[in-house]
């Protein structure tokens, strides 16, 4: 059971100031101080008893749930609204609520942070006593609720002079183990301020209002999964739908109906909101290029897979199974012959039911997105860096970032054509010397009043530099015990912080940026009660639209601390790695040409503020993704011959591309050697989805040997894709004797043959000119008729067969005569 704090110590001290010799009886003032009921009236008129103490360990719960009007009125009565619940283990009975307020008022931005960080047990102000209970409460049972209303008179309310009061609600009760006693068992407590109206009681009044400009921001922790999916649907669906923080934030910026607000967007959170309605798909590598409409016929011929003018050839990636191949979440899978023709129909047969959580994270996705169009046109808007860069650690580590994170705009902004001003707004309100001077000229530089030591300018100015100052104490909002960030403990702290800037007579302007992680609640109930006439509610521009004032650059304080906590070098490593990547897969794709802002903006948001709590948590966010990229690329294969020999100083050979990926991609060759060789390359080659293509390459060389080669598959930047061969080139030139000779014998065959046909020809004449048949008998009879049979002439004599021992020439010429036979 939770039990009271028990008074017998104050009350020994009080008597022992009383009895002490010289001392006076102690005032109100002490008695309020101590906690205990001595006074009765105030300067109100209405009787009243000490603020008790001890809430820390109070069983009771009292919340502030409505306060109206939201400041003390000049006629008419204080309507405060909330709900009481009993925290103990014992039930409570006849629970009494008073309201309490203070006597004096608070004229000063210190005393209101003072007062802000007060102890939840220390006395504030002086119950209101006289009518009695102003509401009670029967009988609430363990971890009952129950609401209550008390409405004050204007002539129980403070009374001291402008500023801003202690005000509240006290919760007296009983249990069983809890006797009933004067001491507090709940209570809540907030601000209330009292300015002087014109002509009210004669006073004189100051009659421009305070400027107040509200900064709604809309900004938090993007993740990605590797394949480039929203990471946490689940999450995601809780803080965009009722209750959630961004839904709660935007639901707060719309309820101001007619009244300016000032946005802080990041653009990757719309980004990853539509995503998510879209149903959250992964990272996609489909065209956004329509083929039909190019005038490049490298395209058309990629996507058609037609076999190019140069002398390659294209063809699928052949064998029919890993024709049929197709794409699974951790590569590729063959696919049983036929099963392509019937996949569609087997898909939706065994389709699964789609997932609750991603279908809840898109419903409550598509909600948001509908309300926040209408919520931010019309109204001022500050555009972020994409991912809410942290910008003081890109200042020293990779400055090239933020130009980039600049530039990025956010797809869904861009479409709805929202006009927004840049902005640097560190969550913290803290920027280092380098971001201030890494931020463009044109961006508004919003930081909190914390950074600057001894002076409290609406504007400031460094070195040229204007630097927006937004209250820290106004953002923190109200003084507890209850809920410090309820909307009307906010609305309420925002109120105290301009009422004393209208009390002191410095109407300077009051910029707030309300809370990041805020889940603000009655958002009409809000700026109902900023609707007062020393409140003018505008817009960041025309309230930060006065004269700078100077500060030196020495009073700006970046503690310690904050440096430590900025990102460091490897956060920026793993970012630049995914962002090459990205640029790399966008290059290889021929029909992509929006990949690589997408995964880009992935890896923006790895270096947000909000990575700062869990820096290796996004590295190791920003590696996966790049891992998945990279396994993509690498599905275009390149491979060369086992060698090339050439018999000449120059020859070509084939090497094949290979694309495994269902979208056509174009690629590069880039050959490296470690001699002398020329090898010359096609400047593009275009392959279809899934096919391959034979690719011609001529080798050059002046110098005999092997030659080792190293092909290598590049992207149109000249980035190595990661496929690669290697092949050896011989180079093996026939040296000019060697042709000499050849042409030698050449020349020999040519005369030998000359020399056939020219005796064949002379043979020719010779018998065209004697005009006789070779096969004619010259003995022979014309007129006798057919020749009988003869018998077989006798053997011929070798020696004398004339046959066997042919006539000289000469003895066959017609004028030859033999000579006479001289011998006896």
């Amino acid at each position: 059971m939770v039990r009271p704090r028990s008074l017998l110590p104050a009350l020994v001290a009080v008597a022992g100031l009383t009895l002490l010799p010289g001392s006076a009886a102690a005032s109100p003032a002490t008695s309020t101080a101590t906690g205990i009921s001595t006074a009765t009236g105030t300067g109100t008129g209405a009787g009243t008893t000490a603020v008790a103490s001890a809430e820390g360990d109070a069983p009771l719960v009292v919340t502030i749930g409505s306060l109206s009007p939201a400041a003390v009125p000049v006629r008419g009565p204080v309507r405060i609204t909330g709900t009481v619940t009993n925290r103990d283990t014992e039930t409570w009975s006849t629970v009494n609520l008073y309201p309490f307020a203070s006597e004096t008022p608070m004229t000063s931005r210190a005393e209101l942070t003072e007062a802000a960080a007060t102890d939840p047990e220390a006395s504030v102000g002086d119950r209101l006593v006289d009518q009695g209970p102003y509401a009670t409460i029967p009988e609430l049972a363990p971890g009952e609720s129950a609401p209550y209303t008390l409405t004050v008179a204007r002539r129980d309310l403070p009374d001291g002079g402008p500023g801003v009061y202690w005000f509240g609600v006290h919760a007296l009760g009983g249990a069983d183990q809890s006797p009933r006693d004067m001491v507090a068992d709940g209570r809540a407590r907030t601000f209330l301020p009292l300015v002087e109206e014109p002509g009210r009681g004669g006073r004189a009044a100051v009659v421009e209002p305070v400027r107040t400009a509200l900064v709604v921001p809309l900004r938090g922790r993007v993740r990605y999964a590797a394949d480039g999916s929203v990471a946490g649907p689940a999450a995601w669906a809780r803080t965009l739908g009722a209750g959630g923080r961004l839904r709660s934030l935007l639901d707060l910026g719309t309820g101001a109906g007619n009244q300016p607000v000032t946005w802080l967007v990041d653009p990757a959170i719309p980004d990853a909101v539509a995503r998510l309605a879209a149903g959250n798909p992964a990272r996609s590598l489909a065209a956004t290029i329509d083929p039909d409409t190019t005038t490049d016929p490298d395209l058309a011929e990629a996507q058609e897979g037609e076999p190019g003018a140069d002398g390659e050839s294209a063809s699928p990636s052949a064998p029919a199974d890993e024709d049929e191949r197709r794409e699974t979440p951790h590569g590729t899978a063959p696919e049983s012959p036929g099963a392509s023709e019937d996949a569609g129909e087997e898909d939706e047969e065994q389709a699964k039911p789609e997932d609750p959580v991603v279908a809840a994270a898109a419903a409550a996705a598509a909600d948001w997105l509908a309300d926040l169009r209408p919520a931010l046109e019309g109204q001022s808007v500050l555009a972020l860096p994409y991912g809410d860069l942290d910008v003081a650690a890109a200042a020293v580590r990779r400055p090239a970032f933020y130009p980039a994170a600049r530039a990025l705009t956010g797809d869904v902004l861009s479409s709805w054509g929202i006009a927004s001003t840049p902005a640097v707004a560190p969550p913290s309100g803290l920027l280092s010397a380098g971001a201030l001077d890494l931020a463009g000229s044109e961006d508004t530089l919003l930081v909190s009043d914390r950074m600057i030591a001894g002076s409290d300018p609406t504007v400031a100015s460094v070195d040229g530099r204007a630097l927006v100052v937004a209250s820290a104490g106004a953002a923190e909002g109200g003084p507890g015990p209850d809920d410090r960030t309820a909307a009307v403990a906010v609305r309420q702290r925002i109120l105290a912080e301009a009422a004393v800037r209208r009390v002191r007579g410095r109407t300077s302007p009051l910029v707030v940026t309300l809370p990041t992680n805020w889940r603000p609640s009655g958002a009409t109930q809000f700026f109902a009660g900023l609707d007062l006439p020393w409140v003018d509610l505008t817009t960041l521009d025309r309230a930060t639209d006065v004269t700078p004032k100077a500060v030196a650059a020495e009073d700006l304080r970046y503690p310690a601390t904050e440096e430590t906590a900025e990102l460091d070098g490897a956060a920026f490593a793993a970012a630049a790695g995914l962002r090459r990547a990205g640029r790399t897969l966008q290059n290889l794709l021929t029909l992509n040409d929006r990949v690589g802002t997408v995964v880009e903006g992935e890896a923006l948001t790895g270096l947000s503020y909000e990575a700062r709590s869990r820096p290796q948590a996004s590295r190791r966010r920003a590696e996966a993704a790049q891992a998945w990229i990279d396994e993509r690329v690498r599905s275009v294969d390149l491979s060369a011959p086992p060698q090339v020999t050439l018999s000449s100083a120059s020859g070509r050979f084939s090497v094949t591309v290979a694309n495994n990926l269902d979208e056509p991609v174009t690629v590069g060759i880039e050959a490296f050697s470690d001699e002398p060789v020329d090898i010359e390359v096609p400047e593009t080659i275009d392959l279809a989805a899934r096919s391959q293509r034979t690719v011609l390459l001529v080798a050059r060389t002046d110098q005999q040997g092997v030659h080792n080669v190293t092909l290598v598959l590049t992207d149109l930047d000249g980035t190595a894709l990661g496929a690669s061969d290697q092949l050896p080139i011989r180079a093996a030139q026939v040296s000019a004797v060697i042709w000499v000779i050849i042409g030698i014998g050449f020349a020999l065959l040519a005369g030998a043959v000359g020399v056939r046909l020219a005796r064949r020809l002379r043979r020719s004449r010779l018998l065209t000119e004697r005009g006789s048949d070779p096969g004619a008998d010259p003995d022979a009879d014309p007129g006798a008729g057919p020749r009988e049979a003869a018998a077989p002439a006798p053997a011929a004599d070798p020696a004398t067969d004339p046959a066997q021992h042919p006539a000289p020439d000469h003895a066959r010429r017609p004028d030859y005569e033999p000579e006479a036979d001289t011998r006896a």
